[in-house]
């Protein structure tokens, strides 16, 4: 097998993936579906060697499968395995992740789902009780 093509990998589908990215996508939420993205996009790189690419297609095989050890339609933690899962891979090919698949995994989140603005507090003040009050926008 050349390690200059996308891995077969018989039980997942690229339009599974996407499928599964596009039905879940706010479910799973922001930091899920970048994860995924980066892994997606390193494991499209001809210069991503072999060896990261089984390691890419076996977490990505975990997200897209229904079944896994905690099913994905169990309200707020369906999604924790998963990013578990994609967390390890990460760390495991980190350097297969280069400036260049972080750059187009972000954008491509930030299509879905706007930019992503940090937290700004407007104003703060500090009631009688001495409890400190933030509004936010």
């Amino acid at each position: 097998m050349s390690p200059y093509r996308p891995m077969k990998v018989p039980f997942v589908s690229e339009k599974q993936f996407w499928q599964k990215l596009a039905r879940f996508a706010t479910k799973a939420g922001r930091e899920v579906v970048e994860k995924a993205l980066t892994l997606y996009v390193a494991a499209q790189r001809p210069e991503t060697p072999l060896w990261a690419k089984s390691i890419i297609y076996s977490a990505l095989a975990y997200f897209i499968l229904p079944t896994d050890a905690i099913p994905d339609v169990t309200v707020g933690v369906g999604f924790v395995d998963d990013l578990g899962t994609l967390v390890a891979a990460l760390g495991a090919v980190a350097m297969c992740i280069t400036p260049e698949v972080k750059a187009e995994a972000k954008q491509k989140v930030e299509d879905w789902f706007g930019e992503d603005k940090p937290f700004e507090a407007e104003a703060e003040t500090i009631t009688d009780e001495g409890v400190r009050v933030i509004t936010i926008e």
